[in-house]
Order: structure tokens, then sequence, then C-alpha cells
């Protein structure tokens, strides 16, 4: 059993590694035993949240940070070649870094969505061709690579705020893991997706303050979202545990999506 969930000398790049989600992620899988490399935008967060995983690393375990503005395509491929320089192979890819916008109707602005849509939809697409290459090397029909997306509870069902371009880019990625686990299944690549609900992160916290007794509400579990919620899912997508798992959008939202 053991086994099953066992990362240890497995590689995992997360995009938008160094805050929220994108960190609590990134401590489960360096906890589980991953070597991890982690990216986001700006240089000093990208050092500080290596120092802090690199406490929690054991003796062969890598701890990177690598920052890249992932809404330039040119930028998906720099951080590819960069993990390529370090690396021989990937296990597993986190498309996490993400971004939202929100704006009444007749106000929402062409450049909120294009920020939006360049960051949530078209990066991971790009980051995961740009690695391909190093999933295909670590890819086996016993244990695939790993191509994990990290969708919304709000590309699963209209949300409560007006956030139109973050739900249309949500419930795109879903569906684009959907067709590149078809495409990528014979090379022996799963692609999932994480549909997270409220959790209490620096992107959600404005919204949380202001409609979070709503979100409470919607859920079966009448709470936002802790850390381990994810931790667990994280290894479990990464781990053979999931090896005969593709093109599944997984709810973690305490039943906002699947029981209102």
């Amino acid at each position: 059993m053991k086994s099953l969930f066992d990362v240890t000398g497995k590689t995992v790049v997360i995009t938008g590694g160094t805050r929220g989600i994108g960190l609590t992620m990134a401590r489960g899988l360096v906890e589980a035993g991953a070597s991890v490399v982690i990216s986001s935008r700006k240089a000093d967060a990208c050092e500080q949240a290596r120092s802090e995983l690199a406490q929690l690393a054991r003796p062969g375990q890598s701890i990177t940070a690598i920052p890249a503005d992932l809404s330039d395509e040119s930028d998906c491929q720099r951080l590819a070649d960069a993990v390529g320089g370090e690396h021989d192979r990937v296990h597993a890819l986190f498309n996490n870094a993400g971004a939202t916008w929100g704006a009444p109707l007749e106000e929402f602005p062409s450049h909120g969505w294009d920020k939006v849509l360049d960051l949530n939809l078209k990066a991971p697409f790009y980051m995961t061709t740009a690695l391909l290459p190093l999933l295909e090397k670590a890819a086996t029909e016993a244990d695939p690579a790993r191509v994990v997306n990290i969708g919304s509870v709000d590309g699963l069902r209209v949300p409560p705020v007006e956030n139109y371009s973050y739900a249309a880019s949500k419930a795109g990625l879903h569906h684009l893991t959907r067709v590149l686990a078809r495409a990528l299944g014979p090379r022996n690549i799963t692609v999932n997706a994480i549909a997270p609900g409220p959790f209490e992160t620096k992107m959600m916290a404005a919204t949380l303050r202001t409609h979070g007794d709503v979100f409470n509400a919607a859920a079966a579990l009448g709470r936002t979202g802790r850390e381990e919620d994810l931790t667990g899912v994280a290894v479990f997508l990464a781990a053979p545990a999931s090896a005969y798992i593709t093109g599944a959008v997984l709810p973690v939202d305490g039943g906002i999506s699947t029981t209102v």
C-alpha cells in the first residue's frame, strides 16, 4: 500500500508554486519525497518559497525555483529548457499559475480577458507541449508521466461573482484536460484536473471577505478548504495509485459543484 502513494525520486514541476494552492501542493509533494521545481513571475518570491521548501527536503531531494512569466509563450519554453538543464526527465507537471479578474458585465475590459486567458488557458497548453520531451522520458505504461491542470469550481458551475473571463477560462481548461488526455494517453502520459473550491489564498482573500458566507452555505461540508485537503489530492495524482486515471476533473470543493 505504501508504494501506491510513493513519489520518492520523482521530479515535479509546479507553476505558480510560490504561494497559495501552488505552494501548498509543493509542500505536500516535497514532504512525500519528490524533487520539486517551482516557478512564478517574481524572483524574490521564488527564492523565498525555495528556501522554505528546502527546509522540508531530505538528502537527495532537489528544490529549484525558476522565475518565468508564463503568459508569454516564449517564457514557457525558456522555463522548460531551464528544467531540462537540471533534470533529465519530469514525472509530473502541475499547471497552477493563474489570474482572475472581476468587473461588472457592462464594464468588463478586453485586457481582463487577455490576461486571464493567456495565463489560465494558453499557458497550461504551452507548458505541456514544451515539457513533452522530458515527460516522455519519465513515462512508462505501469507508471505514466502526469499532467495536472488546476481548474476551479467556477468552471463547473455558475459562480456567484462577476468573474466572466476566469470562469470561462477554467471551464475551457477542464475540457482541454480531456482533449490532452486523449492525445497523450498513447504516449503514457495522463492528464487530469483538480477543480478547487474556495481556499484561503491571497487570490481568494477579497472574495472570501465579501462572499465567504455564500460559499460556506453552498458547500455540503459548510466550510472553506484547508491545506491538507489539497496536499493529499496532489500526491495521489502524482503517485502510482492514480496510474489508470486520465481525463478526469476532480472537484475539491466540499460539495459545492456536486450537491447544490
